[in-house]
């Protein structure tokens, strides 16, 4: 028993410095990871290369499956060369088990050394994700050497020899248990190692090992579409569309156990190299043979899962991918998207606020306020979804980003209540009671409304790139839209003094109007102070009026 304990606490130490190292790197290297991959999509054999060095960095062809399939979701990339980023993903995670397969257990006190006084020391900076990398490398290392130990001694246990016979005997049992542990783990590289030393143990003959190979192969195709069941259907069709290349490849390989052994046995020697290269081999075979088939079954598997053919829902989140969560950069452009997506629905009470106004149409009114609602379900669910992504797993710039993501649909959601209760007064005050603005009032209205609605248009741009010229620009209009709404306050009271009947009638509904319209401009100015506080372009009291270089 204690034996058996000390295999399974080894398992699982492998499993978990796998997990460390994946964590690590997407946390350093995010980012990055996710423009390289989207700036290699020209053509699949690109697009393949790509996900060999991705997935080689990550060790976890399952991450790259998952940033890819946000990009597929995001549209932003076409489905067959997703298909042929995985097919070199796959090829990625097997030329990282080649290379755990050599002895390298001497560098394991080293990494957890250095990679412990790096995290400790630096923790919230790069190096110090860095050194979890280097303690993920290193509890790997430590996990392959007491699997080796632990399972020298099982191996003259008369009962775990029963077990073990069992499948020998059976070959779609072995591909069902490698799946199975690839799922369980998380890591189809863990279950490959594992195969690997217990095989150069002697716990396991080779050819069941080459069959629980088969098995983790399939079972990481199988994560994958389990990680993204509750993903939009185009990020879906990614994982199934590699499961089934994983499925087609294995019934190719299965007849061909033997002849491996046959042939490649005699020259490999150790039983290690035999494994992961029979792993290696597999997949680049894979590769190799369907590459040129991405379009074919690109086609069909939009067939089994077709887009969905109703409208989108516009109160509905459209962007908020469950499955990106485990990639937290990706998860905080996931949350950006959303975010333009709620500004766009109160771009759309913007302008129906000024027909309301102008054409006294109640049945737009009641329109706009239910679509306040759906601004106020978007600003739920972003804020929900941000509360998911662990802080702790974010760099410096997206720590900032999450803030800015948080402002931005705090102000948004504002700026509906305040159109919504704009129409309301617009209803109570003027529809109902048959009364007008003045001519001149209603060209001050409309003249602020523009500005609004540029502004709030440059108040998106702002978000989505950070610019710090066009934020400059934004708050400038700031100051620039509150001396016009003085203005047209003065120029309102000039008209009651003439006694212009229209103005008298509409007096406070005009400077309520006009005030509800000044802090809409006022929320969506605030974006700007995020970018141009640390460009240095905030004076304590106003803007500093010095050029300044365009920003990002």
């Amino acid at each position: 028993m204690k034996h058996l304990l000390n295999l399974l606490a080894a398992i699982a130490l492998l499993v978990w410095g796998t997990q460390l190292v994946r964590t690590g790197i997407l946390r350093v290297f995010g980012a990055d990871l996710r423009r390289v991959l989207a700036h290699s999509l020209s053509n699949r054999y690109t697009a393949a290369l790509s996900g060999i060095g991705v997935t080689a960095l990550v060790q976890s062809s399952t991450a790259t499956a998952l940033i890819v399939s946000a990009f597929v979701g995001q549209g932003l990339v076409a489905l067959p060369l997703a298909l042929a980023m995985m097919l070199g993903a796959d090829i990625g995670t097997s030329l990282m088990a080649v290379v755990f397969s050599f002895d390298l257990s001497w560098l394991s006190p080293l990494f957890i050394f250095v990679g412990v006084v790096l995290f400790i020391s630096r923790q919230s900076s790069p190096a110090g994700r860095f050194g979890r990398v280097l303690i993920g490398l290193g509890l790997m290392l430590l996990a392959l050497r007491l699997v080796s130990e632990a399972t020298t001694v099982l191996t003259k246990a008369p009962a775990i020899k029963t077990l073990l016979s069992s499948l020998s005997s059976d070959l779609l049992l072995e591909i069902f248990v490698g799946a199975l542990l690839s799922v369980v783990s998380y890591s189809s590289l863990a279950i490959v190692l594992l195969t690997a030393t217990l095989a150069t143990t002697g716990v396991i003959p080779l050819d069941v090992a080459l069959g629980l190979v088969l098995g983790a192969n399939l079972g990481s195709g199988l994560l994958a579409v389990l990680t993204t069941s509750r993903a939009p259907i185009e990020a879906r069709q990614v994982p199934l569309g590699n499961l089934v290349f994983k499925i087609l490849g294995m019934l190719i390989a299965m007849p061909l156990i033997g002849v491996w052994l046959q042939y490649a046995r005699p020259y490999l020697g150790e039983a290690t190299r035999v494994v992961v290269l029979f792993h290696l081999c597999f997949n680049i075979m894979v590769a190799l043979i369907f590459i040129g088939l991405t379009a074919p079954v690109a086609r069909v598997v939009a067939r089994w899962l077709p887009k969905p053919q109703k409208p989108l829902v516009a109160g509905r989140p459209h962007h908020l991918d469950p499955s990106a969560l485990a990639t937290p950069s990706l998860a905080i452009s996931c949350a950006a998207r959303e975010a333009l997506h709620q500004a766009d629905l109160v771009e759309t009470m913007m302008v129906g606020m000024l027909t309301v106004i102008k054409n006294n149409d109640l049945r737009l009114a009641e329109e706009l306020r239910k679509l306040d609602d759906s601004v106020d379900e978007l600003y739920s669910a972003i804020k929900y979804y941000l509360t998911k992504i662990s802080r702790e797993a974010l760099s410096e710039e997206e720590s900032r980003r999450w803030t800015d993501i948080i402002s931005f649909t705090i102000n948004m959601e504002q700026v509906g209540d305040i159109i919504e209760r704009i129409v309301l007064d617009i209803e109570d005050k003027k529809i109902r009671t048959g009364r007008n603005f003045s001519e001149a009032g209603m060209a001050e209205i409309c003249e602020l409304h523009a500005r609004l609605t540029d502004n709030l248009r440059l108040g998106m741009s702002v978000f989505l790139n950070g610019n710090v010229r066009d934020a400059q620009k934004l708050l400038e209009e700031k100051a620039r839209f509150r001396n016009l709404e003085r203005a047209y306050a003065a120029s309102h009271l000039m008209r009651l003094t003439d006694n212009t009947v229209q103005s008298i009638e509409t007096s406070s509904l005009h400077i309520d109007l006009i005030s509800d319209m000044k802090r809409i401009n006022s929320h969506i100015c605030s974006i700007a102070y995020p970018i141009v506080d640390p460009a240095g372009a905030l004076a304590p009291s106003r803007l500093r009026q010095l050029p300044l270089a365009e920003g990002p």
